[in-house]
């Protein structure tokens, strides 16, 4: 006697319910996934607070309040530090007033501040970085960096929108102040 087997409707109907079944399975187990289209923001005003490179008191982030703030992370010995810090200067210069840029020496065994003065961003508010573990690098350590250099963009009211390690180009910080904060140069 031969075999009868079910209509082929009937097997590709019954995998596709299966799948379906594992696929709803797995999202309700996983929950939805925001990582690639979300930025890291932080849904409370971040705060640090660090000694002023060169001394002389300290810079603290609730005393950059009222403009976004991009906080560079710089140390004497990055060449990656040296590729893009003209591009931040001309930017920060052509910024000045809408924009706030900030300067942290980081992970530093040279002279940052002989460095922030040949780039010319010794006019930012410039602080060394202290306490971490890597280095010397608490503020560095505490935004989940790994290298240098490191860029940190933040609201105008002191929320984390990104940190970025590696170097950034002029075009892609231009860009990046365009979709983080709607301003153009």
């Amino acid at each position: 006697m031969p075999v009868r087997r079910p209509p082929r409707s009937l097997t590709l109907r019954t995998v596709v319910v299966v799948l379906v079944a594992v696929a709803a399975v797995l999202i309700a187990v996983r929950g939805p996934s925001h990582a690639a289209s979300q930025p890291a923001v932080s849904t409370q005003p971040t705060s640090w607070q660090l000694p002023r490179l060169g001394g002389g008191g300290e810079v603290n982030l609730a005393g950059l309040h009222g403009r976004p703030l991009v906080v560079n992370f710089f140390a004497s010995w990055c060449t990656a530090c040296e590729g893009e810090l003209p591009g931040f200067q001309a930017v920060s210069a052509q910024l000045k007033g809408r924009v706030t840029f900030a300067g942290v020496n980081s992970q530093e065994t040279g002279d940052g501040l002989a460095m922030a003065r040949r780039f010319g961003i010794d006019w930012w508010p410039l602080a060394a970085d202290s306490g971490g573990t890597s280095g010397g690098s608490g503020l560095h350590d505490a935004l989940g960096a790994r290298g240098m250099p490191l860029t940190a963009f933040y609201d105008a009211n002191g929320h984390l929108l990104r940190v970025i390690t590696g170097a950034i180009s002029e075009d892609d910080l231009k860009a990046r102040l365009r979709d983080l904060y709607g301003v153009s140069v």
